[in-house]
């Protein structure tokens, strides 16, 4: 049976100094000033909207996230934390996400953010070298990188993410330990560990870089998560790693099946009715001039049928090192475990999937060939 889930916030804030060439989100390079005024009107118009949807529900979870949110000053920050306030009920103890660079100008505003309400930074390092830096159009330097955690631990984030990618453009397997080395030596209580993929409509795919062959990126993954272990961080997901209890609550939400409102330019929600066996998926308008120009900001929505819900689940759920509880697949998607038995016999069969102590999970084989095991589960 459909239950209601935990229910996340999402906003996005477009704007960043320069596209990055490897960047796909829907991020919009600064051409003169910011019209944050203008920006905030519009996401409280749209958060209005939004709410009618979801009856008075406690929010648990907030993320803002970009483009660089940090272009936006404390006061900004605050205004919409108070705005989204005034408007729904936040939970008492809600983890409140700020996405952050390091460059210089930022950290000058960590300060001010975390007296606005946000109570747990991501920073965007991506390398701990300058040359690297540079050619994935970063506008921070080794330095910036080193002092932002510092900075932020100054200033009482005693929860913060690091965002490191490897796998870079004449990147050694000895140079892409030595990064992530770097980045647990600052002891950050959660780390985005991540391969650099050439995504379509990125000017790395129409001008691709050389990238390391497969047996250095296979080095660089094996060696680097039992660096990861050595020091304490559990992988929970795919590309995440945490200390003790310092997992993301807002993306495990989104592993979990969870529900989250989607407000500002370009983002996505997904809202459960178990009263009417209905999922659904809404988008907003991508450009920001059109989004802020529009009364109802709403691009598109769609109804997630029940032949989709279980590949729509488990895309999800089984990025999650340790799986989910089975029993949460029938209160996330409103169908009988039942209904997909043949599917998980079939993966078992094929040492893709583990059901032990009431659990779905991708066993090593099924994280090494997830699309294989997702596959399973298409309607």
């Amino acid at each position: 049976m459909l239950t209601l889930p935990p229910l996340s916030l999402y906003i996005h804030i477009p704007w960043c100094v320069r596209k990055c060439p490897y960047c796909d989100f829907n991020s919009h390079a600064v051409n003169g000033e910011i019209p944050q005024q203008r920006y905030i009107d519009a996401l409280m118009r749209d958060l209005e909207q939004e709410l009618a949807g979801v009856q008075g529900r406690e929010i648990e979870t907030i993320f803002i996230g970009g483009g660089t949110p940090s272009l936006f000053d404390a006061a900004g920050i605050k205004q919409i934390l108070t705005g989204i306030a005034a408007r729904t009920r936040i939970s008492a103890n809600a983890e409140i996400t700020m996405e952050a660079n390091p460059g210089t100008f930022e950290q000058e505003r960590f300060a001010g953010f975390r007296e606005a309400g946000v109570n747990r930074l991501s920073i965007g390092i991506q390398s701990f070298d300058s040359a690297r830096l540079q050619q994935l159009g970063r506008i921070h330097n080794r330095h910036d990188a080193l002092h932002a955690a510092g900075k932020a631990r100054e200033i009482g984030f005693d929860n913060f993410n690091l965002d490191l990618m490897h796998g870079l453009p004449g990147q050694t397997p000895e140079a892409a330990l030595a990064d992530l080395q770097q980045a647990i030596d600052l002891q950050p209580t959660h780390l985005s560990w991540y391969q650099l993929t050439i995504e379509p409509n990125t000017e790395f795919f129409s001008k691709p870089p050389q990238l390391p062959e497969d047996e250095a990126l296979w080095a660089i993954q094996e060696q680097g998560q039992a660096l990861l272990e050595s020091h304490g961080y559990h992988q929970y997901e795919i590309s995440a790693y945490c200390q003790p209890d310092r997992q993301s609550r807002h993306n495990l939400n989104y592993w979990q099946f969870g529900d989250y409102l989607g407000i500002g330019a370009g983002a996505h929600g997904k809202i459960s009715w178990p009263e009417q066996n209905r999922i659904n998926r809404r988008w907003k308008q991508r450009q920001p001039k059109a989004y802020m120009d529009a009364l109802k900001p709403l691009s598109g929505e769609q109804n997630i049928s029940p032949g989709e819900r279980p590949f729509e689940f488990m895309m999800n759920a089984l990025r999650l090192t340790e799986g989910v509880r089975a029993e949460l697949f029938s209160q996330r998607t409103g169908l009988s475990l039942a209904s997909i038995t043949p599917m998980i016999e079939h993966s078992r069969n094929r040492g893709l999937l583990q059901t032990d102590a009431g659990m779905l999970a991708p066993t090593p084989q099924g994280r090494l060939f997830l699309n294989d095991l997702l596959e399973q589960f298409l309607d």
